[in-house]
């Protein structure tokens, strides 16, 4: 996911993206404490992914 796809969506949109990205790290933490996860670099990525998405609500908040 990159910052410029981001930017052209809706803050309604992307708080929806967020909801959806704070679901999957719960998903991807639950099999990691169940030692199902076999990709443990997913963590990594869905976290960046989640900062990504606050910083362009943040950026797109400020701008009002």
């Amino acid at each position: 996911m990159k910052a410029s796809d981001l930017n052209a969506k809706d803050v309604k949109s992307l708080n929806n993206e967020l909801s959806e990205l704070l679901k999957a790290q719960f998903k991807l933490r639950m099999q990691k404490g169940t030692q199902q996860l076999s990709d443990t670099s997913q963590l990594g990525k869905v976290k960046r992914d989640i900062a990504r998405v606050k910083t362009v609500i943040a950026q797109k908040a400020s701008q009002k």
